[in-house]
């Protein structure tokens, strides 16, 4: 991020946008998963970043725009996941398939926050919310397969597991923090450990 929201809002800036577009998109998401993105108007947007709403628009045309931007940067990484581990065993998939989420969650930690937190307001967010249930149907499949294979438990329910496992992995959003004690690959190894360990059969 190029600059920070922090604080008091500073003087909208004249003429050339004060952000690049990646830093703009940083910036907002910032605040939106701070006040909301329902709560939060162009106006107060443009306003807390220390812009013209003229150098907002320089950027992006809507505030819609910045949140069907943001929501793509989480879904295209957590589809992403699945297309890179197509032909991997399912036992191992469904462990890359964790580990490639705990990745993404991590190096798109905003994003993947306010992606947790829409709720269907909007046509954007509905689109949104789609691409995720399809994407937790194909975990689930993945699940079943590795049942089919006999490497995951089956008294478990597929769909169930697929729920259990993404809370455990969404939950970070609430925690876990960049550039503190546990980098991504320790945080990956540790949710593989606690998810799978229960899962595998003996």
């Amino acid at each position: 991020m190029s600059q920070t929201v922090e604080g008091a809002a500073q003087p909208a800036k004249r003429g050339r946008p004060g952000y690049d577009r990646s830093g703009l998109l940083d910036a907002a998401v910032a605040v939106f998963n701070e006040s909301g993105y329902d709560a939060t108007s162009v106006s107060a947007l443009a306003a807390r970043l220390g812009l013209s709403k003229a150098a907002l628009y320089h950027h992006f045309s809507s505030k819609e725009e910045i949140l069907e931007t943001a929501l793509s940067e989480a879904l295209d990484g957590l589809e992403g996941v699945l297309v890179r581990t197509q032909s991997v065993v399912p036992s191992e998939r469904l462990a890359a398939v964790l580990e490639g989420a705990v990745r993404v969650l991590a190096a798109h930690l905003p994003a993947v926050t306010l992606l947790l937190r829409v709720r269907g307001n909007s046509e954007i967010e509905r689109r949104a919310l789609e691409r995720r249930r399809a994407f937790d149907q194909q975990v689930t499949g993945i699940v079943r397969a590795a049942q089919k294979e006999g490497t995951v438990r089956d008294d478990v329910d597929a769909s169930v597991a697929t729920r259990l496992l993404f809370g455990m992995v969404n939950s970070l959003v609430e925690w876990y923090r960049p550039g503190g004690a546990e980098d991504a690959d320790a945080l990956a190894r540790d949710v593989l450990t606690v998810a799978l360990d229960g899962l595998r059969t003996r």
